[in-house]
């Protein structure tokens, strides 16, 4: 997560997203604690329900972000999330299908 700004409503999440020639998808999370992890790709989260509490590594505090949050996150940016359940259209820089799973990369085991 490299900034929290906001949005009015979806069609303007969707347009915002088209334009950056991103890939839009909805999403429906349940209730979730993870642990750090990052994503190989650059993305942008409009959250449009619920809420969801976001932790950057090396930061001291987390962000809690509500309906109308937009979150911009850089690829390989190391976070965790913690949510009761929250909904959001995500834009992703690269075409959903070409992502690799997990979508949620752990971090490297120390040996």
């Amino acid at each position: 997560m490299n900034e929290v700004l906001s949005f009015d409503d979806e069609a303007q999440a969707y347009e915002e997203i088209e334009a950056m020639g991103y890939h839009a998808m909805a999403f429906d999370f349940p209730a979730e604690e993870n642990e750090l992890h990052w994503h190989e790709v650059d993305s942008v989260l409009y959250v449009t329900g619920g809420e969801l509490t976001v932790w950057v590594d090396g930061e001291d505090d987390s962000v809690t972000c509500q309906r109308g949050a937009k979150i911009i996150a850089t690829a390989g940016t190391v976070h965790r999330e913690q949510t009761p359940g929250y909904s959001a259209i995500i834009g992703f820089s690269v075409a959903p299908e070409s992502l690799t799973q997990s979508i949620n990369k752990p971090l490297p085991v120390s040996l």
